[in-house]
C-alpha cells in the first residue's frame, strides 16, 4: 500500500483531551516516526508535532479523530512523495 510522509500540527488548549488524544496516537503509533511536544506556559497551552508515514486515509482518520476533540485544534501538511 502507498504510503505519504505528514506533519500533523495539534494546539492543545484543554487538558482534560489529553487521555483521549494519547489514545488516539497510541492506536496508531506503527506510524508514527516522531513526536514532539511543547508546553507554551505563557498562553497556557501544549504545542504538538507528530510526523507519520501512513496510507492517506490513515493521517485523515488520524487528523479528523484528533481534530473532534474538545479543545484540540490540528492542520496536516502531506509530503508530495508517495511510496
Amino acid at each position: 500500500m502507498e504510503t505519504r510522509v505528514a506533519l500533523i500540527g495539534i494546539i492543545l488548549e484543554n487538558t482534560d483531551s489529553v487521555q483521549e488524544l494519547n489514545n488516539i496516537l497510541h492506536a496508531h503509533n506503527q506510524y508514527i516516526i516522531g513526536r514532539m511536544g511543547l508546553p507554551y506556559h505563557k498562553k497556557n497551552i501544549n504545542i504538538i508535532s507528530v510526523v507519520v508515514d501512513a496510507p492517506q486515509d490513515i493521517i485523515s482518520t488520524i487528523s479528523g479523530k484528533i481534530g473532534k476533540l474538545k479543545g484540540i485544534s490540528t492542520k496536516t501538511a502531506y509530503s508530495s512523495i508517495i511510496s
